[in-house]
């Protein structure tokens, strides 16, 4: 079913001049609030290639740091990295305890966009020090909804358990972000990370739930999950939705423009929607290094016929080449308008 775009569905609106909401009969300062609850999703494909041509750790980290930002503004629920490189190039064996962003570039981004993904008043116990991580000070703040501030107000939490032994000797508590703890009835491992739905009053007790409850049953982003593919038609055949994408759409300059593909704002009808970006050489060059795609001849110019939509999200650009970066922040606000017309 199609998203709702009635303007009382708007996906983040903030009300007041000061970007929220200060609600005056319980104190708490209110800035994301909820749409309508929704199944339907976005996802994003983003090829390894981005950082073939990075010449140090720095400038592969800022990068990962620009994808998620990307991802986090426009409320993406799934980040895919696929590999793009020929099959003939990729090392039989990495050990993945060593720097992988010159040998492994899909488990190096995937391993920083999940290390950004997580709320950071857990990732020093979620993340070991790792040498992917030691340019970590250059990533970006998020600030998704999942990530806490002390005079924010959230129905939901991200949690991460303790050993510490609860107050009657029954359940588990729980780090929230915030200064103080909760305890929950569960008995759950310490180092355990968990959504919570929050009491409305602090006579409650917080309560694990699915780690897509916010969005399913309240409306709210609440960051994304990142996944590895091994092709850019893994992409596809692994998807994690049982019917997988019913709205496919693959960037190339080769492409129609997204107004004559989807004029004006007309409403898309999806559940799942993937839109894939290609590397310095297109989506076609991640087709060429397919064997799947190779057996069935979508190679080149029929690389079009994997997608539903083959678009160009910057027609007559000033520049020969747009970085995969840039290109998701035009093909993004572009495209926006099919899940959120606000």
């Amino acid at each position: 079913m199609a998203p709702p775009h009635d303007n009382q569905f708007k996906r983040r609106r903030l009300d007041g001049d000061n970007g929220g909401q200060f609600d005056a009969s319980n104190g708490p300062y209110i800035r994301f609030k909820p749409t309508t609850p929704r199944e339907w999703t976005v996802s994003v494909a983003v090829p390894t290639s981005v950082i073939a041509d990075c010449a140090t750790r720095e400038q592969r980290t800022t990068y990962a740091g620009r994808i998620a930002r990307a991802c986090a503004v426009f409320s993406v629920d799934e980040i895919v990295i696929y590999d793009d490189s020929p099959p003939a190039q990729r090392p039989a064996s990495v050990d993945h305890h060593d720097y992988t962003g010159d040998t492994d570039a899909a488990h190096f981004l995937e391993h920083l966009l999940t290390y950004l993904e997580a709320p950071p008043f857990m990732r020093k116990t979620l993340f070991s020090l790792h040498p992917n991580l030691r340019s970590q000070g250059l990533l970006p703040n998020m600030d998704m909804p999942h990530h806490p501030h002390k005079d924010e107000w959230m129905p939901y939490r991200e949690g991460l358990t303790l050993d510490t032994p609860p107050r009657g000797g029954k359940g588990t508590v729980v780090d929230i972000g915030m200064p103080s703890t909760v305890t929950i009835n569960d008995t759950i491992p310490p180092k355990t990370r968990l959504t919570l739905k929050m009491p409305l009053d602090k006579s409650g007790v917080a309560e694990p739930v699915h780690p897509a409850a916010p969005r399913t049953d309240a409306g709210y982003f609440w960051g994304f999950t990142v996944r590895k593919a091994s092709t850019l038609s893994n992409v596809f055949t692994q998807s994690p939705y049982e019917d997988g994408y019913d709205l496919s759409i693959g960037t190339s300059e080769r492409g129609r423009p997204v107004n004559e593909i989807f004029p004006g704002h007309k409403e898309a009808d999806f559940k799942h929607c993937l839109i894939a970006f290609g590397g310095p050489r297109g989506l076609e060059y991640a087709a060429m290094n397919d064997p799947e795609l190779g057996e069935l001849g979508i190679q080149g110019p029929r690389t079009r016929e994997l997608f539903d939509n083959w678009v160009n999200v910057l027609p007559g650009q000033g520049s020969r080449n747009i970085r995969t970066d840039e290109a998701m922040l035009i093909g993004l606000m572009s495209l926006r308008h099919l899940w959120d017309s606000s």
